[in-house]
């Protein structure tokens, strides 16, 4: 049995829900709230000193976290991980991209507009995280306009991390209109098997994303 410590409206959280079902392997689910400081008590910070989510136990005790590494190796020896060496590494680079140029400016900006209070500070960042964001969707856009999949030939493991966050980046302000090939690929994983949807936020965090008028 794997144990997935997770907060059901992450987009690092959905990746490992979504491959989970997808392969149809078995796992427990514990409801973490990152937004509610549940991964700072001394219970929690005793697995993962870092304080995030997701992370996944075993039954033996072993610990592993980080969205995109848990990806990994739930999907080594499956159809979601390329057997090719060099393309493996092409998603691997994909996943890289995701952590460093992608989740920190899409999920950012989703966060501040649905997580942060109206008054915050935080939220003088928007414009900035935004074009940054659109940055990343272009990079996307342009490699979607010659392939089907980021992992490769196949939808696999850095589909499944950049779809994520991308899905919801309406919810960070971001228009996809203009990014037409992005839009099919988006629709494509949706229509995977066993593919499921992100949980949609609580009702405070959906009134923040459902009334923009109140962003700066």
């Amino acid at each position: 049995m794997t144990t997935v410590y997770g907060f059901s409206t992450s987009g690092n959280c959905h990746k490992v829900r979504l491959l989970l079902e997808q392969l149809g392997r078995e796992y427990a689910w514990i409801e973490v709230d990152s937004s509610k400081g549940e991964t700072r008590t001394p219970e929690y910070l005793s697995k993962n000193p870092n304080g995030r989510v997701p992370m996944i136990e075993l039954d033996d005790g072993r610990i592993l976290t980080e969205s995109n590494a848990i990806l990994c190796w739930l999907a080594e020896g499956t159809p979601y991980d390329p057997d090719d060496s060099w393309q493996r590494a092409q998603a691997l680079s994909w996943m890289f991209f995701e952590q460093y140029s992608h989740e920190p400016y899409i999920a950012v900006a989703r966060f501040i507009r649905g997580w942060t209070a109206l008054d915050s500070p935080r939220r003088n960042d928007l414009p900035t995280v935004q074009q940054r964001g659109y940055q990343a969707l272009q990079v996307m856009e342009q490699h979607l306009s010659a392939a089907a999949w980021f992992t490769g030939p196949d939808y696999g493991v850095a589909d499944i991390a950049l779809f994520a966050y991308t899905d919801v980046a309406a919810d960070g302000g971001f228009d996809l209109a203009a990014y037409p090939a992005l839009r099919e690929w988006l629709a494509r994983v949706r229509a995977t098997p066993g593919f499921v949807a992100m949980p949609a936020p609580s009702a405070e965090a959906a009134g923040r994303l459902a009334h923009p008028e109140t962003q700066p």
